[in-house]
């Protein structure tokens, strides 16, 4: 077990018996005085990662939802901590990494798999110079998870995304250019761009069949659909067999991705919104940060 221990907690998120039974769990095993951090929002978190890797942390804990692990991820690749293995205490609203990983919503055997679990070195995507773990995407998507953001999930919890994504069935398709690893792949009009590190997606979607965050690549998707009929034919074909076997769908893999937009759009990565913007500059980025894992 490592020596020194952080944990880099969401003070408004709560799992269990919350931070004070984190605390209790963790002394428990033995971890007495931990390098403790507590932010009040996702966005104050990579200050306090780099704290705990300048106090000389090896393991770290992180405590919240999407938008907390994914600004530590993005903190700890940003810094080429590698070697230094991520917990993940899914406290959020979806938990898109933990889930995809298997990593329980229950805090004593998350606790168990930070502390005793396997680790393993997995890639990760950059978005504008930004990193993600699970997925990032602009238009419809982007506008799904900025409106679900304006407090829905606070009230609404995961029925936030069905309410938003509900709304937003009606939104057109803007024209757009994706080049992957230097060649133009797809030049067209489409709803939304997709990129995934693995395969399951907001709103428990299985979005990306193939998807593997071990192989280097990121998987690039486009959807055509427009309206409340073509976006329930796409979501029934992906909640039924293959992503890609769906007419609206169009799907690839690659390292490095430009997508050039007509109009600004709203991009959001790991279920956090982002500004509006009309370039995405994509790459995947192999073994950037290692993970504990269920055994």
């Amino acid at each position: 077990m490592a020596d020194k221990v952080a944990v880099v907690a969401h003070r408004k998120k709560s799992l269990d018996g919350g931070l004070p039974e984190l605390r209790r769990l963790l002394a428990d095993a033995g971890v007495i005085e931990p390098l403790w951090y507590e932010v009040p929002k996702s966005r104050k978190a990579p200050k306090k990662v780099r704290k705990a890797l300048d106090a000389g942390a090896e393991l770290i804990f992180v405590w919240g939802g999407d938008g907390m692990v994914q600004r530590t991820v993005d903190a700890l690749a940003r810094a080429g901590a590698d070697d230094v293995p991520l917990a993940i205490l899914p406290a959020g609203t979806a938990n898109l990494l933990a889930a995809n990983l298997e990593i329980p919503e229950d805090l004593a055997e998350a606790v168990e798999i930070g502390l005793h679990g396997k680790r393993r070195s997995v890639d990760v995507g950059r978005v504008n110079g930004e990193h993600f773990a699970v997925m990032a995407g602009a238009g419809f998507d982007g506008e799904l998870i900025r409106d679900a953001d304006r407090g829905l999930k606070d009230r609404l919890g995961r029925l936030a995304y069905a309410w938003t994504g509900a709304r937003h069935v009606r939104d057109g398709a803007v024209p757009m250019r994706v080049t992957v690893d230097g060649e133009e792949w797809y030049a067209g009009a489409a709803s939304c761009v997709l990129f995934g590190n693995v395969g399951t997606i907001t709103g428990g979607i299985r979005a990306f069949d193939d998807a593997d965050p071990h192989d280097g690549r990121l998987e690039v998707g486009v959807a055509t659909a427009e309206g409340a009929l073509e976006w329930a034919r796409t979501l029934g074909r992906m909640a039924t067999g293959r992503s890609d076997g769906s007419p609206f769908i169009k799907i690839t893999t690659g390292r490095k991705i430009r997508v050039d937009l007509a109009e600004p759009l709203i991009y959001e990565m790991d279920g956090g919104a982002r500004d509006a913007a009309k370039k995405l500059k994509v790459r995947a980025v192999p073994a950037a940060i290692t993970l504990c894992l269920p055994g």
